[in-house]
């Protein structure tokens, strides 16, 4: 059964035994994968790891530092790597750096996390990444949970970005269920092979994936060796007394662009709800729509993807009048 949860995530530890992934079939193994995916993946980058409140954050960065800034952000228990295939393809035009949240991925834990300490992340890796030091401001691109982070980013501090991008992160109309998800804080199950955590590793909210060789790369990302097998990587408490606050009215007070994608099949985000964030937003802002995409378009559509997001990248740079562009 699909989660309506906005922010019910990436990843999901599974707790009974019989539940298995599509990585289940592959023994261990990797999915064969197309030669785009082995060139995006191959693209140099560099990894870097700051503190930011105490705790660690790891992120990754490609291309020129003194081109326009982009940074990737991705969703509820996931890791910068959900970006590692899609940056290269931008990192010509822009300086891509790609956040690993605090509690995902290898990022440090806290022992309480807030929207308000993620968009603290978002500026210090801009930062740290050189952004702020070319003549123009970032761009932030944010999936799911990591939207929600950007709204309230370009809330506070959008006079300091060129633009927002909200990818399939759902705003919903009065009344109808939103906020973070409702689960129980335990401790993930320990898999004694890393084979059987990747056999359970699946997505969430979920839905099929085509793309085996993608799903296996963010799954063995995923996973962690600890005493006695592997677990995954997420810290379980983050939601621990978690404040989503009202993303709708964040909308409102963005002070930079912002741009709305959409999965086609999104289970999460029906198109009433790329609706209602149109009127939210004054009906002046792109809604794009990818095509045969469910909630992980980064993983269902990973080229369309790319094509629609440097579409409107591209429409926004040659908007800008104090940039020449040839």
């Amino acid at each position: 059964m699909t989660s309506k949860n906005p922010m019910s995530g990436e990843v999901r530890a599974q707790t009974q035994a019989h539940v298995e992934g599509p990585l289940k079939a592959y023994a261990g193994q990797k999915p064969p994968s197309p030669g785009w995916f082995d060139e995006a993946i191959a693209h140099p980058y560099e990894t870097h790891r700051i503190e930011v409140e105490g705790a660690e954050v790891e992120y990754l960065r490609w291309g020129d530092r003194a081109k326009p800034g982009l940074l990737l952000c991705h969703g509820n228990g996931a890791h910068a790597y959900w970006w590692a295939f899609i940056a290269p393809f931008l990192a010509k035009q822009y300086n891509v750096a790609a956040l690993t949240f605090s509690g995902m991925g290898d990022s440090g834990t806290r022992e309480l996390y807030s929207l308000d300490i993620f968009a603290k992340e978002q500026l210090a890796v801009m930062a740290h990444a050189g952004m702020n030091d070319v003549g123009e401001p970032p761009i932030i691109v944010a999936h799911s949970f990591g939207g929600f982070v950007t709204m309230l980013t370009g809330a506070l501090y959008g006079d300091r970005l060129a633009g927002t991008v909200i990818v399939d992160s759902p705003v919903n109309p009065p009344g109808r269920q939103g906020g973070p998800p409702r689960r129980l804080i335990r401790p993930h199950r320990v898999y004694p092979t890393l084979n059987e955590a990747l056999a359970r590793f699946r997505l969430a909210p979920e839905q099929p994936c085509d793309n085996h060789y993608l799903v296996d790369y963010v799954g063995r990302r995923s996973i962690k060796q600890v005493d006695g097998g592997y677990t995954w990587k997420f810290d379980p408490k983050i939601w621990k007394r978690f404040d989503i606050g009202d993303p709708a009215e964040r909308l409102r007070q963005t002070k930079c662009r912002i741009g709305i994608f959409r999965g086609e099949f999104s289970a999460i985000f029906p198109p009433d709800v790329g609706d209602y964030m149109f009127e939210v937003l004054g009906r002046n802002v792109p809604v794009v729509e990818i095509p045969q995409a469910q909630h992980h378009l980064i993983l269902d559509q990973p080229i369309a993807f790319v094509a629609a997001l440097r579409a409107l990248l591209a429409d926004w740079d040659h908007s800008r009048p104090h940039r020449a562009v040839g």
